[in-house]
């Protein structure tokens, strides 16, 4: 059984969680780590006991020779790195979202296949023992035939809230109700339509986004449909968070830690005895060795790792493969360009550059100012513009 080894690109929050998840598993041996910080590269090195550390990823590759790369950056920086990892013809591990456009998407797959190196997209929800827990409750028919599906954010800025955790979200659909074909979709600004003012660059790179309350509306090939929620609230609540399936016999209510199930598709508020019961995860759940305090999400990302794992021993792609993230961005950009067109969008789409750089008459995200990275700091900004004057949303 080969062990794979595995160097890792960023360790702040998200590349330290996902390092760990590699540290645990039996089949993967962190060999390298990389960062242009070195209190994060130390910090994190000394927690895990990897004294390989670089600063520079081409370097990293050469002297580790690993079979996974993890690249854990900002999401602006996605495209650049990741594209480096599969020249050197390493098996590709990159945070959500895959890219911030949908070019840059579709060349890292065409490289990946010229290159025969595998891409993982880290959706970890979509292999959590949460959601095996919830398939296996829908193909036994425990709540009948799916009917419809809501998935609801954090309560982000909407806009960034889709490019950021509404990727799990779409991940999720896709993996419930199979490939999104038609998209349609309304977004606001300060309670009115967005107009091409309200296009702005996202905090955390995230590309180019617009619209503070976003409604979707998905269909699926299977003929399921679902609305996708992003919408922002006064105050993030992250128990809005999930996907809320309703079924011809009850519901289920998803999200990456926790599922429910009611067996009563129309509960009476009055029926004291309709109550949301936890599914059981059984068996979903892996036996893990003992746990570092430090480790974040550890089940969930060891989980991730393991499909892995799984996905290499097979010679096949990750069950969160590029081609699912890289579809995953297709149905944000379909979401962006039905909000700002008024028109349903079919998919795939032909087009592949930035709808919203197109509804503002703008050829490249370098035309539109630059802004603040942290989601806080851009926030009080975007309330300026708005006229809200730092009020809301934190």
């Amino acid at each position: 059984m080969k062990t794979y080894r595995v160097a890792v690109l960023g360790c702040r929050a998200r590349g330290s969680s996902i390092a760990y998840g590699y540290h645990l598993h039996p089949r993967t041996e962190i060999v390298g780590l990389c960062d242009v910080v070195p209190e994060l590269l130390n910090d994190l090195g000394d927690s895990l006991g990897i004294e390989r550390r670089f600063t520079d990823l081409d370097k990293m590759v050469s002297q580790t020779r690993p079979d996974i790369v993890v690249v854990a950056t900002g999401t602006e920086y996605h495209y650049g790195l990741a594209r480096r990892v599969l020249e050197h013809g390493c098996n590709l591990d990159v945070e959500k979202p895959m890219c911030p456009f949908l070019s840059e998407a579709d060349d890292l797959i065409q490289l990946a296949e010229r290159n025969r190196c595998r891409i993982a997209v880290h959706h970890q929800g979509r292999t959590a023992p949460t959601f095996k827990a919830v398939k296996s409750a829908l193909e036994k028919g425990e709540i009948g035939s799916i009917r419809f599906i809501e998935a609801s954010g954090k309560g982000y800025y909407g806009g960034y809230g889709l490019m950021n955790i509404g990727t799990h979200l779409i991940n999720a659909l896709l993996g419930i109700a199979g490939r999104c074909k038609r998209v349609s979709a309304y977004a606001q600004t300060g309670n009115l339509p967005v107009t091409p003012k309200d296009v702005i660059r996202s905090a955390q790179g995230m590309g180019v986004i617009a619209g503070e309350k976003i409604t979707a509306l998905l269909e699926f090939e299977t003929g399921i449909t679902a609305v996708l929620l992003q919408h922002r609230f006064d105050k993030i609540n992250s128990m809005a968070h999930g996907i809320q399936i309703m079924g011809s016999n009850g519901h289920i209510r998803w999200n990456i830690r926790r599922a429910w199930i009611m067996p009563e598709p129309h509960p009476d508020p009055g029926d004291l005895d309709c109550k949301w019961q936890p599914i059981d995860l059984g068996s979903y759940l892996p036996e893990l060795p003992a746990i570092p305090p430090e480790a974040k999400r550890p089940v969930e990302e060891y989980a991730y790792v393991d499909e892995y794992v799984s996905a290499l021993d097979e010679e096949r792609d990750h069950t969160c493969s590029g081609d699912e993230g890289r579809h995953v961005l297709e149905v944000i950009m379909a979401i962006f360009e039905a909000a700002t067109t008024g028109i349903t969008v079919g998919l795939p789409q032909t087009k592949r550059t930035h709808p919203l750089l197109e509804f503002a008459g703008l050829p490249n995200i370098g035309d539109l100012p630059a802004v603040a990275r942290p989601y806080l700091e851009w926030l009080v900004v975007e309330d300026r513009r708005i006229s809200r004057k730092g009020k809301g949303g934190r």
